[in-house]
């Protein structure tokens, strides 16, 4: 029988933990699961209620920490100092599990060593609002070589996972360390890339994983500015990998150019879209533009560039009502109307 560690790190969602803990050790039948929990000086209840938790069920420890360290030392801690047994997960104390999902990811492991972590898909829920309906039967499993599932994301310029929905082999996560806590915002992207860098990645296919809990002051989703600080994290995280797995990457220099070209790309795409939302005064075009020359020499030559600088000519109060007319804004509607369906149709 596989052994799994879960390590739940919690912040004043003390109102969340039983539910948490509950999809951990009674949804997952056939494993020998073990739950720490952590709570980082939460001012409410929070630690009480893991005592309570604890006092009832003997797979279930408790720390609690006299001063607020923050996330990812909080993090660290328990995937690095407490896990001991096959497989390890870290699951926030706001999300939950999918009954089976450690079954099916530990299963995944177990079959294929060369595996480093299993992942599926998660399904996300607004804070306040109830669970989606989840999948509970899998269909298969894939596994990706871990450098060609990394210069994925090098070329996305981005993530594809979130968090609760990954089961890592504890001997991997001991052996590239914990959370960087200079990422304290793209962490977990690097955190994926560095493990891919080491080992290959496994796919749970056909069911679903994770309930993760999408709250409405989301930064990434509210604040333009906040929108910024994501590129400059990712690129961080990126940027990161190439420096602490070198040995593991031979087209490290390639890798660099692809990754700066997309994050570059990404950053001028936000700023022409100022223009056609007539947002102009809240998105901080100038610092966008600044970050894409800052990552990329020759982002002058980019379409992206020559989009924006025609919004430009066109100027700010002119644009919303002329974006109809140009093809570059219209293409752009179109992209954003996919990628919308493609995500409603997946359930996310």
């Amino acid at each position: 029988m596989s052994s799994l560690s879960v390590v739940v790190p919690c912040y004043k969602y003390g109102h969340f933990l039983a539910d948490c803990v509950h999809s951990i050790l009674d949804e997952q039948p056939g494993l020998d699961v073990r739950v720490l929990i952590i709570d980082d000086a939460s001012p409410d209840d929070s630690a009480e209620v893991a005592g309570k938790l604890a006092a009832a069920d003997p797979r279930i420890e408790v720390r609690v920490h006299e001063r607020n360290q923050g996330h990812i030392a909080t993090y660290n801690e328990g995937l690095l100092e407490w896990a001991d047994t096959d497989y390890v997960a870290l699951l926030s104390a706001d999300d939950r599990l999918v009954p089976g999902a450690l079954v099916r990811a530990a299963a995944l492991l177990d079959a294929h060593p060369e595996v480093g972590f299993a992942y599926g898909r998660p399904l996300r829920f607004q804070h306040g609002g109830p669970l989606p309906r989840a999948r509970t039967t899998g269909t298969g499993s894939a596994v990706y070589p871990g450098h060609w599932w990394l210069e994925r994301r090098f070329r996305e310029g981005t993530g594809c996972i979130t968090s609760p929905e990954v089961v890592v082999r504890t001997s991997l996560q001991r052996a590239v360390g914990g959370y960087d806590p200079a990422l304290p915002h793209a962490g977990d992207i690097e955190m994926w890339m560095r493990l891919a860098a080491h080992a290959d990645v496994g796919h749970v296919r056909g069911a679903d994983q994770a309930y993760y809990r999408v709250h409405g002051n989301n930064m990434s989703t509210t604040d333009f500015g906040g929108q910024l600080d994501d590129l400059r994290q990712r690129r961080a995280a990126f940027e990161s990998v190439l420096v602490k797995c070198a040995d593991q990457l031979p087209e490290a220099e390639r890798l660099a150019t692809v990754v700066h070209t997309r994050l570059a790309r990404f950053a001028l795409r936000r700023a022409y879209r100022a223009y056609d939302r007539g947002r102009t005064g809240v998105v901080p075009v100038d610092e966008l533009v600044a970050f894409a020359e800052d990552c990329l020499p020759g982002f002058a030559a980019l379409p992206e560039y020559r989009a924006l600088r025609l919004r430009q000519r066109i100027g700010a109060r002119a644009m919303p009502y002329l974006q109809p007319l140009v093809l570059s804004a219209v293409a752009e509607r179109g992209r954003e109307w996919l990628w919308w369906e493609s995500w409603k149709r997946r359930g996310l």
